[in-house]
C-alpha cells in the first residue's frame, strides 16, 4: 500500500510540475511584452495593461482603458517608463491600439483564438491594482459568449476562470505556446474573466487601427438573435441553425431589401449563418455599397433577398 500511494505521490508531482513548467515558460517568454498603461495624472489613475504586438512601438489594449484619453505612460518590466499615444479605438470590438516612443521592444506571437477548445489552458498576464507583470492561469470556461458594451455587444468572447482585477484590461490572455489569443477586457463576476479574441476577425480591426485610426463597419439594420431550426428544416438545409430577424431598423438596408421580423437569415454572401457572430464578421469595410445576398428562410419557404449595406456611423 505505501508503494502504491507513493506512486500515486509521483505521478501527481510529475503532472504539477509539467504544468509549472508550461506556466512558468509562458511567463518568462510574454511579460517582458506586456506594459502597465498609466492614463491619469497622478500615480496610476485610470490603469490597464497593453501587449506589444510589432517590435515598432504598436500595442494592443481595450478601448475602455484609453477612451477617455490621447495619450499616457507605458511602465514595462525591465524599468522602461515611456510614452503612448492612442492611435484608434474601436468601441464595438472593445479594441485600441497605442503607440510608444521605442522601437526594440519584445513583441507576443500571435495566435488564432478560433481553434480554442472549452477546458484548454489558457495564462492571463497583465498588471492588476498596478501589480505590474502579475501572472495568473486557467482554463477557457466557455466560447462564444457575448460582453455588453454600452448600447450594444462585444460578440463571440472567451470566457476564463484564470483570475483578473481591475487593471487587467488590456492584458494578454495567451495559450501554453505563449501566443496571444485574446486581450482581457472585463471581469464577468467571481471567478469570472473575458477577453476579446485573436482571430482573423480582430487582427483585421487591429490593421484598420494602425493603418487609418478607425474601423469601417457595414451596417445592415437588423436585430437578431440565433434561431435554432426545425428538424425538417435541418434535414433541407443542411445546418442546425440560423439568425432569426426580432426587429428591423426603419430606412435600413434591411428594410428596403424586404426583410421582415421573424425571418430566418440561413447564408449571406454564400457563406452559412447559424448564428449573429457569423453575420458580425461580415459586416466589415469592403461589404459597404455592395450588394451582399442572403438566403432567407420565411415559414416554410427558402427566398434570396439581395441588399446594400450601409457604412456604420
Amino acid at each position: 500500500m505505501t508503494d502504491l500511494l507513493a506512486g500515486s505521490n509521483s505521478v501527481e508531482a510529475e503532472a504539477l510540475d509539467a504544468y509549472s513548467a508550461i506556466v512558468t515558460s509562458v511567463a518568462e517568454r510574454v511579460v517582458p511584452s506586456v506594459a502597465a498603461l498609466s492614463v491619469g495624472r497622478q500615480g496610476h489613475e485610470g490603469a490597464g495593461s497593453g501587449v506589444v504586438v510589432t517590435p515598432d512601438g504598436y500595442l494592443l489594449t481595450s478601448a475602455h482603458v484609453v477612451s477617455a484619453t490621447k495619450r499616457g505612460s507605458a511602465d514595462f518590466v525591465d524599468g522602461r517608463e515611456v510614452r503612448f499615444e492612442v492611435v484608434g479605438l474601436d468601441t464595438l470590438s472593445d479594441l485600441a491600439v497605442v503607440k510608444v516612443g521605442a522601437t526594440d521592444l519584445p513583441q507576443v506571437e500571435l495566435g488564432d483564438a478560433d481553434r480554442l477548445r472549452v477546458g484548454q489552458l489558457v495564462v492571463a498576464i497583465g498588471n492588476p491594482l498596478g501589480l505590474a507583470g502579475s501572472v495568473t492561469a486557467g482554463v477557457v470556461s466557455a466560447l462564444g459568449r457575448s460582453l455588453p458594451a454600452g448600447s450594444r455587444l462585444v460578440e463571440n468572447v472567451i470566457q476564463t476562470d484564470a483570475a483578473l482585477n481591475p487593471g487587467s484590461s488590456g492584458g494578454a490572455l495567451v495559450d501554453a505556446h505563449a501566443r496571444l489569443v485574446g486581450v482581457n477586457t472585463a471581469v464577468a463576476g467571481i471567478g469570472l474573466g473575458l477577453a476579446v479574441p485573436i482571430n482573423p476577425t480582430t487582427l483585421a480591426i487591429v490593421g484598420e487601427l494602425i493603418g487609418t485610426g478607425r474601423v469601417r463597419r457595414a451596417y445592415i439594420g437588423v436585430v437578431g438573435a440565433r434561431r435554432p431550426l426545425a428538424p425538417r428544416h435541418v434535414e433541407a438545409f443542411g445546418q442546425r441553425g440560423g439568425v432569426g430577424v426580432i426587429d428591423v431598423t426603419p430606412g435600413s438596408p434591411a428594410e428596403r431589401a424586404g426583410l421582415r421580423p421573424t425571418d430566418t437569415i440561413l447564408a449571406a454572401g454564400g457563406a452559412p449563418i447559424e448564428n449573429a457572430g457569423d453575420l458580425q464578421r461580415l459586416m466589415v469595410s469592403g461589404a459597404i455599397g455592395r450588394t451582399l445576398e442572403l438566403h432567407v428562410l420565411r415559414g416554410d419557404e427558402a427566398i434570396h433577398i439581395d441588399l446594400v449595406p450601409n457604412e456604420l456611423n
